[in-house]
């Protein structure tokens, strides 16, 4: 394994012009992080060499919270943070200078899953499940964000009231999948690679994504950095987006290195088959330019409900010009 990350780093250096990098020392940038599926750019990129090859030495730092990843961000204790697109918006409101460069990598990370016993097969069967008015469905979800809204979304479209179904609202993801693992839970709304853990190992079904309800290119979390590194060192912002960039070929066009590349770093809580799986059912090719016009609909909705407190929109906010360019060459 070891030989096998050397060589792949190796090649990404000479791909990526290493003997630059190789010529003077790795500027040090610190990244905040979470752990879903679409960060896999960004774990990707630290082990194969494709940060090195753009002189950069990242240190990635996890947070169980999304709010002290914001909190990470806005004290300058991380120069990047990978969370999710929400976030951006609580951080601006509160008056943080922080601006989005990039969309985290990966599409269709959210979805909803039930267990496979109840014999659903999409959100459509909700319905006559609802009118055959057995007994109440407890789906297990997170409060306040987009992995709420993916239900109240669907629900709306097939008219069924909240009343017809038990929300059960929890704090702590891993929670959530225990919940649903030991069945207290007839489904979950969730990110992969843990619904695919769901789906690979306990039989579940996936019911909707993402992709399907919002776009295939809304994305589960963003990449952001404060106003002041994209003004005074736009050149380790283009550097980082390079890298993420790099990895998003491997990844693309090697789904089993990428698999074994994640095993080895040990950044998700599931095996090789439920990683490699995970990256090869998404519903498009890694990329980073995210869809605005879905994402400010979503925080429109937000807003609506109480859970957003503010006016800043995605103009406001998002800055993506250079990814726009480096993804077109």
């Amino acid at each position: 394994m070891k030989r096998f990350l050397v060589g792949l780093a190796c090649a990404a250096a000479l791909a990526g012009g290493g003997a630059n990098a190789a010529d003077k020392p790795l500027t040090k940038v610190k990244a905040g992080h979470l752990v879903a599926i679409d960060m896999a750019p960004l774990f990707v990129a630290k082990e194969s060499g494709c940060f090195a090859s753009q002189g950069l030495d990242v240190e990635t730092l996890f947070f169980a919270n999304p709010g002290d990843n914001n909190a990470a961000l806005a004290g300058g204790a991380i120069d990047f943070s990978t969370n999710p697109f929400t976030l951006p918006f609580f951080a601006a409101n509160s008056g943080v200078p922080i601006r989005v460069v990039s969309a985290a990598g990966g599409w269709g990370v959210m979805e909803v899953v039930a267990q496979g016993k109840l014999g659903l097969k999409s959100m459509d069967d909700l319905k006559p499940y609802v009118q055959a008015k057995k007994r109440k469905l407890k789906i297990a979800t997170l409060q306040g964000d987009t992995l709420e809204l993916i239900l109240k979304r669907d629900f709306s479209r097939l008219g069924i009231s909240e009343n017809d179904v038990e929300l059960v609202y929890f704090n702590d993801l891993i929670a959530m999948v225990e919940a649903f693992r030991s069945g207290q839970v007839d489904m979950l709304s969730h990110i992969k690679p843990y619904t695919t853990d769901m789906v690979v190992n306990k039989g579940a079904t996936v019911l909707t994504t993402s992709a399907k309800t919002y776009s295939v290119t809304t994305p589960n979390t963003v990449v952001s950095v404060l106003e002041k590194t994209l003004k005074d060192r736009p050149q380790v912002v283009q550097a980082y987006l390079k890298g993420l960039i790099c990895a998003a070929e491997i990844i693309n066009k090697q789904p089993e290195k990428a698999a074994q590349i994640l095993t080895a770093g040990n950044y998700f809580r599931v095996n090789e088959k439920v990683l490699l799986s995970s990256l090869k059912s998404a519903p498009a090719p890694v990329s980073f330019v995210p869809d605005i016009a879905v994402i400010q609909s979503v925080v429109d909705e937000l807003t609506k409900l109480g859970y957003v407190k503010g006016t800043v929109g995605t103009s406001d906010i998002f800055r993506l010009d250079t990814i726009k360019s480096l993804e077109k060459k």
